[in-house]
């Protein structure tokens, strides 16, 4: 017998159901066809992630704003070297 495959956004749905309290793990297991070991699984899983939902968002700005700064850096880097070619450029000529 082949195993059932849940999509991500499945498991967040029921996930998120059965954080509610409204209903049973096992009135949820029975709506959503899922076993309800499967569904503590999953539960489990989604709290134990919670925290680092968060620090995503704290490393994603940490990581912008080092792109923004070696961008920075960069076109500093570009204006220095142009200025260079330039100087280059008319001590050839003379």
């Amino acid at each position: 017998m082949m195993r059932k495959q849940y999509t991500a956004a499945f498991k967040a749905k029921v996930v998120q159901e059965l954080l509610k309290e409204e209903k049973t793990l096992a009135q949820i297991a029975a709506e959503y066809k899922v076993h309800p070991t499967q569904l503590k699984n999953w539960r489990v899983i989604a709290v134990e992630g919670m925290a680092s939902l968060f620090e995503k968002q704290e490393s994603t700005a940490e990581l912008k704003a080092a792109h923004e700064q070696q961008v920075t850096d960069l076109y500093a880097e570009i204006g220095k070297l142009t200025t260079q070619v330039t100087w280059l450029k008319k001590k050839c000529q003379l």
